[in-house]
């Protein structure tokens, strides 16, 4: 665990200690004030590292900058905490105060046994990710960041980018160095351009099916990756390595014998076996790819090892997967099984969704896929209106 992981935790730590004092005695108990004092140095301390902070509830874990921590009885008790106020999404930037610290844990410690009425100040921002199921099967996320779902069609990507795109999937195959940059410059055109595009847009993104698959495969895997990572309430430096990650998750098949690639039917079961190792050896190569994200590295190691842990490679007993590894397995599924393989047409989209529901638990993390369900509606939707 990294030293900013620490401060956090520690932080994290001080802030239930003294929201408990504050609501069992008073904001102005010494305990209270030293308690607060710590957890202002220690969230003041790790900002100087990465500027922002990102804590959010899922399923009653604490997720810290879009990764699950170590199991821990205080951080659970502290996702227990934000949830029974309505709160699911904390932020905090640099710059932040103690008296916003202060007025953070008097109104957290005022609002013992109901939901927050606290309001968001200059360097703390507060949201929620709040899945529902309708009486019609619908599914309806709510994320407290406001509308952030958006996508740039493809169509209209500029050349020079599927260019860029290209360049650096051939420097590997000819194993040499990768430029991490230029991948990073595609990833930053997607998320700038988020802001300009309508949803319904990433509708015939994910349509594309038989031209230049490599890149369309790894762009419609961020886009939707992308998509995802903004209706959770993600965003900053972590949004943008989601979306390196999902850029590089397949990186390990241009390590795979070409003649397995490049084969018109199925995979023989020996065949297959030696596909398997390209998550192995994509993470392997992009350990040794200076500037990529330690998002990316275990995005590309775990997006085939499924929610139950029984794909590939083999988890360890106790393994705990990734948050961005089990948004890109969604996002994974959805556009191979909409892309048109030389063994099989496109599915539909309404099988698909059939599909996701099935595996919903064993492949999938349930609250994701009802979360990219509920984008699909929304998009779909605006599609035919």
């Amino acid at each position: 665990m990294d030293s900013e992981s620490i401060m956090v935790r520690e932080s994290v730590r001080s802030l239930l200690s003294a929201t408990a004092n504050a609501a069992l005695y008073s904001m102005g108990h010494p305990q209270v004030a030293r308690l607060a004092e710590s957890a202002y140095k220690g969230i003041s301390a790790a900002l100087g590292v990465s500027r922002q902070i990102s804590l959010t509830v899922i399923e009653d874990e604490l997720i810290i900058n879009g990764e699950p921590p170590f199991f821990s009885l205080f951080l659970n008790r502290f996702a227990e905490v934000l949830k029974s106020r309505g709160i699911g999404h904390l932020k905090f930037t640099e710059g932040l105060s103690r008296e916003e610290i202060i007025a953070l844990i008097a109104g957290l410690a005022a609002q013992e046994g109901g939901k927050a009425t606290l309001s968001s100040s200059e360097h703390i921002r507060f949201g929620h990710v709040e899945l529902r199921e309708g009486s019609g099967g619908d599914y309806s996320a709510v994320s407290g960041e406001g509308d952030a779902q958006r996508q740039i069609p493809l169509r209209k990507m500029p050349a020079e980018e599927l260019a860029r795109f290209t360049e650096i999937y051939e420097a590997l195959i000819k194993r040499q160095k990768m430029k991490v940059a230029g991948i990073a410059d595609i990833v930053s055109g997607f998320i700038a351009a988020f802001g300009r595009e309508g949803e319904s847009r990433l509708v015939a993104v994910t349509m594309r099916s038989n031209e230049e698959y490599t890149f369309t495969h790894s762009a419609n895997v961020c886009i939707l990756n992308l998509a995802q990572a903004m209706s959770l309430g993600i965003e900053g430096q972590m949004l943008h390595d989601i979306g390196i990650a999902a850029m590089l998750h397949d990186i390990g098949k241009l390590l795979i014998p070409e003649e397995i690639l490049i084969r018109k039917d199925r995979l023989t079961p020996q065949e297959f076996e030696i596909m398997k190792e390209h998550p192995m050896l994509g993470a392997r190569h992009l350990l040794e790819v200076p500037g990529v994200p330690r998002l990316a590295v275990v995005t590309a190691y775990e997006h085939h090892m499924r929610y139950d842990l029984t794909g590939y490679p083999e988890a360890p007993e106790g393994w705990r997967l990734n948050l961005c590894s089990q948004i890109t397995m969604i996002s994974d599924f959805f556009d191979a099984m909409r892309t048109q393989r030389p063994y099989r047409n496109p599915v539909d989209l309404r099988t698909i969704v059939s599909m996701m529901l099935d595996k919903s638990g064993s492949d999938f993390n349930p609250l994701l896929v009802r979360n990219f369900l509920n984008i699909l509606k929304r998009m779909v939707e605006a599609h035919h209106s």
